[in-house]
C-alpha cells in the first residue's frame, strides 16, 4: 500500500479500514484478490493489492498495485471520451440521425407485438441516443438468445448484422443495454480514418500516460494478467477454464463497449481527468464544457436505467456514464453526483465531484457484477471509503 504525503481528508485508521473491508473477501474464500485506488483532491492516498493473481498457481504469484486486469465494460467511458474528442473537432453532432454515419442503419424496422410485426421508427434514432443506451438496440442477451452473433468478425460485420435485424423498441422510449458502445468504437474508426486501438493510444493513453491499457498485451506481460475465477457448486472459488486465455496479439474485433484490459493507476489517471474537466498534468484532453454534458443526465422523462432489474431507481444517464441522482433511491452509499461504470469482472470505479473522490476497484470474477457472482465489492468500498472521508459532504445511506 502507497500513500500521498497527507491523507487528504482520511486517517490512516480510516483507510485500513477500507482496505480490511475488501481483505475480507479474499480470506473468506470469495475472492482470488483485489487491487484498489482511492484519491481525493487529485492526490493518491490509498493504493492497495491483497490476494493472488491465480489460486491454482504453484507456487502462487501476489497481485500487486500492478497487475492488469480485464476491465470489461469499464472500456466504454473510454470510448466515450474517444467519440467527444470527435465531437469537439465538429465530426458529429449530438442530434444527427446515426444514419448520417452510418448509412447501413437507414430506416431500420423497429419489432412490435402486433401486426405488422415491425413499423418505421417514429423518430430516427440520434447519436446522443446512442451514447446513452436509448438508440433502440436491444440488451446483449437478446441478440445471444436469437443466436445472433455481434463479434465474431470485425467491427463493419458487426455493423452488417445490425443492420439486417429490426431495433427493438423506439429510438429514445427505453433504456437497454447492448451493443451501443460497440457500435460507437466502430464511429471512433470512421470518423478518424485510424483503427481504435490507434486512436485510443494516440489521443488518450500516450497523452494521459496509461502504458498498460490497451486491447492486448505484449506477451512479456501475461504473467502479469489476472486470472478470472468463479465458483463450483459448493460456492468454493475456481479458475474459469477457458476465460482465462490472455490476449497478447492485436484481436480482430476491437470491442469499444468492453475490450481494454488496464490497471488501477492507469485508470485513475483516465477517470482524473475527467473528474478535472478534462486536463491532468498539463494536458488537456476535452473541455470542461464536454466533460459537464458526459454526466449530465440525457434521457427523456419516464425513461429508466434498468441496469440490474425494472424496479431500478434514482439513477440518470448521460454520455457513457451512469449517474447517480438519488442515492437514497438507488439504495448505495456513494456520493450524490457520482457518475460511474463497472464490468462484467466485478471491476468497478466511480468518480464523486462533490467530494472531489475517486474510487476504482480491480477484481476478475466470472458475473462480476450479479448478486451470484461475486461480493458486492462496489458497495462494501462505498460504505467504508465514505465512513473514512473527514468532512464528507454525502453522508452514507445504508
Amino acid at each position: 500500500m502507497s500513500l500521498a504525503a497527507g491523507l487528504q481528508g482520511f486517517t490512516q485508521a480510516g483507510l485500513a479500514g477500507f482496505n480490511s473491508v475488501l481483505h475480507q473477501m479474499v480470506d473468506n474464500g470469495k475472492l482470488a484478490n483485489v487491487v484498489s485506488l482511492v484519491s481525493h483532491h487529485g492526490q493518491i492516498v490509498n493504493r492497495d493489492a491483497y490476494g493472488v493473481l491465480d489460486i491454482s498457481a504453484v507456487p502462487t504469484v501476489p497481485a500487486q498495485t500492478d497487475s492488469i486486469f480485464r476491465i470489461a465494460s469499464m472500456t466504454k467511458p473510454i470510448t466515450g471520451a474517444a467519440m467527444m474528442i470527435l465531437w469537439e473537432e465538429g465530426k458529429w453532432k449530438l442530434d444527427d440521425p446515426v444514419a448520417k454515419h452510418i448509412p447501413e442503419f437507414k430506416d431500420l424496422q423497429v419489432m412490435t407485438t402486433g401486426t405488422p410485426s415491425t413499423v418505421a421508427q417514429g423518430t430516427p434514432m440520434t447519436m446522443d441516443q446512442l451514447m446513452s443506451h436509448t438508440a433502440g438496440f436491444g440488451r446483449s442477451g437478446e441478440y445471444t438468445n436469437a443466436n445472433i452473433t455481434l463479434r465474431d468478425g470485425d467491427l463493419q460485420a458487426m455493423i452488417d448484422v445490425l443492420a439486417q435485424h429490426p431495433l427493438y423498441y423506439q429510438p429514445g422510449k427505453e433504456w437497454r443495454y447492448g451493443p451501443s458502445v460497440d457500435i460507437q468504437g466502430y464511429l471512433v474508426e470512421k470518423l478518424s480514418h485510424q483503427s481504435l486501438d490507434v486512436f485510443f493510444r494516440e489521443r488518450l493513453f500516450t497523452p494521459l500516460r496509461m502504458p498498460d491499457t490497451g486491447f492486448w498485451v505484449p506477451p512479456a506481460d501475461a504473467a502479469r494478467v489476472s486470472r478470472i475465477h468463479t465458483y463450483d457448486a459448493n460456492r468454493t472459488l475456481i479458475p474459469a477454464g477457458a476465460r482465462n486465455t490472455v490476449v497478447t496479439s492485436k484481436p480482430t474485433f476491437l470491442a469499444g463497449g468492453g475490450g481494454l484490459m488496464s490497471t488501477v493507476t492507469d485508470y485513475w489517471r483516465f477517470a482524473q481527468m475527467i473528474l478535472n474537466g478534462g486536463e491532468l498534468d498539463g494536458v488537456r484532453i476535452l473541455q470542461p464544457e464536454t466533460v459537464k454534458l458526459m454526466h449530465t443526465d440525457v434521457l427523456e422523462p419516464g425513461v429508466e436505467v434498468t441496469l440490474y432489474s425494472p424496479d431500478t431507481k434514482g439513477l440518470g444517464f448521460g454520455l457513457d456514464f451512469a449517474i447517480l441522482e438519488d442515492p437514497g433511491l438507488a439504495k448505495t452509499n456513494q456520493g450524490v453526483g457520482s457518475f460511474y461504470w463497472g464490468g462484467a469482472f466485478g471491476t468497478w470505479f466511480w468518480i464523486d465531484p462533490v467530494n472531489e473522490l475517486i474510487v476504482i476497484g480491480f477484481i476478475q470474477n466470472l458475473d462480476g457484477t450479479t448478486p451470484d457472482g461475486a461480493p458486492d465489492v462496489r458497495e462494501a468500498s462505498a460504505k467504508a471509503i465514505y465512513a473514512a472521508l473527514e468532512g464528507n459532504k454525502t453522508t452514507s445511506r445504508l
